[in-house]
């Protein structure tokens, strides 16, 4: 059996709607392209007709890999269920389901593996999205790079080309929080970035919501940086400092001035600061500890319920 050189890797969401679309414009890819190529869609619960849809097309051409999950466990994972399951022997090309990301890109992306390079990744020149998101986005990537201990690229998503040895590697590390673009960049090898103009989704609504999008921050902050627990130091640090001054202050006004500052105000002042203090370094704490939680249980990252690969339903 020859094996695909390329997988196209891609996560679905209630993407009935856009799903068609998403079919003929890979079918015109791949009959464009000499390269052997299987696409791995990734049925991420959906409540919709999506599953339908992929069982349908799975069952009719053979080029299609699909891979259906007990329930919804999140695009990061759904994307780590698509990469397992890949069988590209060259390279795995993730993008999303929606065609923000344009498929058509794999050719150039593909020249640059052949030049050497192990990772190629995407680039964001201009976004769709609204003035709110747009502004988080470009606040939370130079966020990012700044407390990071991994370069990790501006501006960059999941949308990448990687090489087989980095997909292989992405698959060993057994971290539940997944952030899979700094996974990516901590791994290493030779990695490049192309620009691209995300496109706007084909159609429905994003399925990321801002409670998704602040633990995907989240992740990649607590995941890729030694920021959080060192701000607990430099908080206490000028807790006491202020503190410091005010006790001075204080023998100063009493001492030469005959004055000392009565009330409830300096105890609320001094309940206030250090209380606020305590409290962030206990969340920041209890943010470590619920990672170490979950790492510790050791239960599966996500549930295969079924796959189809080359017209067989294989039950799991």
């Amino acid at each position: 059996m020859n094996l695909p050189q390329i997988s196209i890797v891609a996560p679905l969401y209630n993407e009935s709607a856009s799903l068609p679309h998403l079919i003929e414009r890979l079918n015109r890819l791949m009959d464009s392209l000499s390269l052997r190529v299987e696409v791995v869609l990734i049925d991420d619960g959906s409540r919709d007709d999506t599953p339908l849809q992929m069982r349908q097309i799975a069952l009719t051409d053979a080029r299609y890999h699909c891979v259906f999950l007990s329930r919804n466990h999140g695009h990061q994972l759904a994307l780590t269920a698509g990469l397992a399951a890949a069988r590209g022997t060259e390279a795995l090309f993730i993008i999303d389901g929606d065609l923000q990301d344009p498929p058509e890109l794999l050719e150039d992306f593909y020249k640059k593996l052949q030049e050497g390079y192990d990772v190629v990744y995407a680039v964001r020149r201009k976004r769709k999205e609204n003035f709110i998101k747009r502004s988080g986005y470009y606040l939370f990537y130079r966020l990012l790079k700044s407390i990071s201990y991994v370069d990790i690229p501006l501006d960059s998503g999941d949308f990448a080309l990687i090489s087989r040895r980095v997909a292989d590697i992405m698959n060993q590390m057994p971290e539940e929080s997944r952030y899979l673009r700094g996974m990516r960049s901590w791994i290493g090898f030779k990695q490049v970035g192309i620009e691209y103009e995300r496109s706007e989704r084909m159609a429905g609504e994003s399925k990321y919501s801002f409670k998704q999008l602040f633990r995907l921050a989240y992740n990649g902050i607590f995941n890729f940086s030694e920021f959080p627990i060192k701000f607990m130091s430099w908080a206490g640090g000028t807790a006491i400092c202020i503190a410091l001054i005010y006790f001075v202050t204080v023998v100063i006004k009493k001492l030469f001035f005959e004055d000392i500052i009565e009330g409830f105000t300096a105890l609320l002042f001094v309940i206030i600061l250090f209380s606020g203090v305590q409290l962030i370094a206990l969340g920041i704490i209890g943010e470590y500890v619920l990672r170490i939680f979950f790492q510790a249980k050791s239960r599966p990252l996500y549930i295969v319920k079924e796959e189809i690969i080359e017209k067989e339903v294989l039950r799991k």
